[in-house]
């Protein structure tokens, strides 16, 4: 089902699944072990994730896993890791109907499902968390709690920017003259993610 608004993404009853609470436990107690062999302090991680029910209830299954108390500042929700919204047209129907809406992405990362979001638009929202996190917790380890569209994105505007330093301030300005963005952000669906996956991306 595209649960993608968020009038509708913070409603209870798309929250997780018993399936999807211990996928997220699971995915902490990964996150934990690797935490301890990189020597990294557990507690000391900071968790930012959209406020979405399902991912709200995944960050805080995980920051119990790491001792990471969800109600103080280390645990934060951020609006701008929220689901990308692919339109009314789509909202809450079959989730095969994302096929669609990626076919338009590879397209064009510039053109957006009606009433939804483009790729780009994403991006560019994206932008500016990365921005904020590097500067607020710079040489911390930081959890991004978000949805697969906006994470594949999200790795998609880190792969940009690892090629091109001005890659950031192009996306964040959806500058669609350039060249390399609307080519990076067309490939998106590569870094495409399983359930509940733990990615490390920097």
């Amino acid at each position: 089902l595209i649960v993608s608004s968020l009038e509708n993404g913070t409603k209870p009853e798309f929250g997780l699944a018993p399936q999807g609470v211990e996928q997220a436990r699971s995915a902490g107690e990964s996150l934990r072990k690797e935490l301890e062999e990189m020597g990294v302090p557990v507690d000391s991680v900071k968790i930012r994730y959209s406020p979405f029910s399902r991912t709200t209830e995944t960050a805080r299954v995980v920051a119990g896993v790491l001792g990471v108390p969800f109600e103080g500042p280390s645990c934060k929700a951020t609006v701008e890791l929220r689901e990308r919204y692919f339109g009314p047209s789509y909202e809450l129907l079959s989730h095969e109907k994302y096929a669609e809406v990626w076919a338009i992405d590879e397209a064009d990362p510039f053109l957006a499902p009606e009433g939804g979001e483009s790729v780009a638009d994403v991006a560019s929202r994206l932008a500016g968390v990365l921005f904020s996190t590097d500067v607020e917790f710079h040489g911390s380890a930081v959890l991004i709690v978000s949805h697969g569209d906006p994470l594949q994105i999200f790795q998609a505007v880190l792969s940009g920017a690892k090629e091109n330093p001005s890659f950031l301030d192009e996306v964040a300005g959806l500058k669609k003259e350039s060249l390399v963005v609307p080519s990076v952000l067309s490939q998106h669906r590569k870094f495409a993610l399983n359930t509940a996956e733990l990615r490390q991306v920097v």
